[in-house]
């Protein structure tokens, strides 16, 4: 290591290592919650658990990031959400957009066959956080994209003149609705593909007819 080097890290203010360690702890305590509510969901996990999976000491390190278990579950949910979006816009590539909208709301109905997506976002995340919160968190990460697909195709004539934002709502319901279906279908193949169908069907009937 150069001298220079070690003497930047000498003069490194406190402060900023500190930040670091914190910001080191929240990350591992939230991949160690994330993989524990994958494979045990939330209710059968445990804090002292999580905390021992994380390599962070006790639960004092947990309640200093998060003030319970379910804020934890809450900032868990936000992540898989953060992820859906990012591989949601490496997998769609530029298509007309309802095309686009097409693409980006099937392959959220691919996502609810993964068990990440089907036990933290499908099935604890409505119990734990109850419908109006997850619901609301849903169209925080859901509702903007698909309403500028909407106005996108309003403007490229492929899509009638109407409030956007109300279709909006709808398709992301739906999507959501679909989704959960499949996640707590008995046969997950055979419900993902009667979904995929119906949505199909209900995106179709958006096309301006020619």
């Amino acid at each position: 290591m150069a001298s220079g080097q070690r003497d930047d890290e000498r003069h490194r203010p406190a402060s900023a290592s500190v930040a670091e360690r914190a910001e080191g702890t929240r990350k591992a305590l939230l991949a160690a919650a994330r993989r524990l509510f994958v494979e045990r969901g939330y209710h059968d996990t445990s804090t002292e658990e999580i905390v021992a999976l994380a390599g962070v000491g006790t639960r004092g390190a947990l309640y200093h990031h998060f003030a319970d278990k379910k804020a934890l579950f809450t900032a868990v949910l936000e992540v898989v959400e953060e992820d859906l979006v990012v591989a949601a816009g490496s997998s769609v590539k530029e298509a007309p957009p309802l095309e686009m909208l097409r693409n980006g709301l099937l392959g959220f109905l691919d996502a609810s066959l993964t068990p990440e997506v089907q036990r933290i976002l499908l099935i604890d995340g409505p119990a734990v956080l109850g419908w109006q919160e997850w619901r609301a968190i849903e169209e925080r990460y859901g509702l903007g994209g698909i309403q500028g697909l909407l106005e996108l195709a309003v403007a490229e004539g492929s899509l009638p003149p109407q409030p956007t934002a109300v279709l909006a709502h709808l398709l992301l319901a739906s999507a959501d609705e679909a989704a959960l279906f499949i996640a707590n279908a008995n046969d997950l193949d055979v419900a993902r593909d009667q979904a995929v169908a119906a949505l199909d069907h209900l995106l179709g009937g958006l096309n301006v007819q020619s």
